[in-house]
């Protein structure tokens, strides 16, 4: 063939643009695969820390196999529906449901032989979405550990929900009262509040505590029945 005619240029081409898509797409799918593992690997170290189990060095996906021993889907009264896949249940999609049609997940976690359930949590602070996770006792109500994260808040304000200094008051404060489900309130710090325990919110991150309150209250609250079914 004529390697100076047209169409030897257009076979040329044409053959190389088929190998570099190819080319593209195996790396495109090989690079989707393992992003996706690191997705779920730090979806389980969030587990994780909700149980106060610190991953840093260890073999996070190990530990929660420890630890996590089912992942519950469960509706809005409290029933279960499925005894597997409550790790893929997306939180964000199921709070755009009627509450009748979530899927609600539920981890039962053995901690030194003691049960703890971790829910999920999913709001949206002042630049972006906020998360997170509660693990309780098995009485349902007093917390055991709590993780909260954050995509765009602001440094050394709402970001700090992210930090321990925020997360660790939570512990030992109670979600129900006197047998209904309450929430825990974020309140402005040195204020209090009746009828519920409370933790003080982030000084100069007014919007981002108050989106905490909001979301503890409406993620914990889909769970009512489950809460009050001992």
């Amino acid at each position: 063939m004529n390697t100076n005619s047209n169409s030897y240029t257009i076979i040329y081409a044409s053959v190389m643009v088929v190998i570099v898509a190819c080319a593209l797409a195996f790396v495109s799918s090989a690079l989707k695969s393992t992003q996706n593992k690191n997705v779920e690997l730090d979806k389980m170290k969030q587990i994780l820390s909700a149980l106060n189990i610190e991953t840093k060095g260890q073999d996070a996906q190990a530990l929660y196999k420890k630890y996590v021993k089912q992942e519950l889907i469960i509706n809005a009264q409290g029933e279960t529906v499925a005894e597997t896949g409550g790790f893929n249940v997306v939180s964000k999609v199921e709070l755009a449901r009627p509450l009748a049609e979530r899927q609600l997940p539920v981890y039962v976690c053995d901690i030194d032989g003691e049960t703890k359930y971790v829910l999920p949590l999913y709001g949206q602070g002042l630049w972006g979405p906020i998360w997170g996770y509660v693990g309780l006792n098995a009485d349902k109500d007093v917390v055991y550990g709590t993780y909260f994260s954050h995509q765009g808040e602001t440094p050394g304000l709402g970001a700090e929900i992210a930090n321990m200094e925020f997360q660790a008051p939570f512990i030992g404060k109670h979600i129900m009262q006197n047998g209904q489900f309450a929430s825990i309130a974020v309140v402005q710090p040195g204020k209090t509040v009746e009828g519920k325990d409370y933790v003080d919110g982030i000084s100069g991150g007014t919007i981002t505590s108050v989106a905490v309150d909001h979301m503890l209250k409406n993620c914990l609250g889909q769970y009512d029945k489950f809460l009050t079914n001992k």
